[in-house]
């Protein structure tokens, strides 16, 4: 049997208008999104980071950062944005049939004419510059297989690095996803990167087939 239509489905189908809407998104540029997350990034070490070493709990830690992340992005923008900014959005999308979760995304960038479309954030911990299995996992099975941002063209990989050098991530990042890793022209001075990569879109959809990855890597151990 079909999946049934949910509640965002049924207001807002893939008519001309979304489409209309999706081609804005995908044209719009992602660095004025990922501008509000190094601003943001900036607030934490400033009103979290300073107080207390993230490093040194181990309990529910990746997801705790992150909900701690998210409103120091959500200070730095205006408010007046097309879209705005949210922790653990569901992305029904790509939702197996009931009673499976949907695939939910730590952090996002939500258009206000269509929540439909978002530009999802992935975290992960990385308590040493070689452990990333997880971190590989999630770009492998989830945005290349386009379960993570199917409306989308660019998603975002955020690395929590507890110990080591962003150096040495990038480079385990590059070798085990088996791709280049670029510069981003307008973040050259952050420990940020990109990478190109080509989606097994599912049949019958008209995803993007070209993604582009962005690697941010955040220090939380600043002490």
């Amino acid at each position: 049997m079909p999946k049934k239509q949910t509640y965002s489905e049924r207001r807002w189908p893939d008519n001309a208008e979304f489409n209309s809407l999706l081609s804005k998104w995908n044209a719009s540029g992602s660095a004025v999104l990922l501008k509000f997350v190094w601003k943001g990034y900036e607030v934490f070490c400033e009103e979290i980071l300073s107080d207390i070493d993230c490093s040194q709990s181990d309990e529910d830690l990746e997801r705790g950062i992150t909900q701690l992340f998210e409103p120091c992005i959500r200070q730095v923008m205006s408010g007046y944005e097309p879209f705005y900014v949210q922790h653990g959005p569901y992305e029904r999308e790509t939702r197996k049939k009931s009673p499976a979760q949907p695939p939910e995304y730590d952090i996002a960038f939500v258009w206000r004419g269509n929540p439909k479309i978002m530009w999802p954030l992935e975290a992960k911990i990385l308590k040493t510059d070689s452990t990333l299995a997880e971190y590989v996992k999630e770009v492998k099975n989830n945005f290349l297989t386009c379960r993570y941002a199917p409306f989308s063209a660019e998603g975002g990989m955020i690395g929590y690095l507890l110990n080591g050098k962003p150096e040495n991530v990038f480079d385990n990042i590059a070798r085990k996803l088996k791709c280049t890793l670029h510069d981003h022209l307008e973040f050259k001075q952050q420990n940020h990167k990109v990478s190109n990569h080509q989606r097994n879109i599912p049949v019958g959809k008209t995803y993007s087939k070209s993604f582009c990855c962005h690697h941010i890597l955040l220090k939380v151990k600043l002490r």
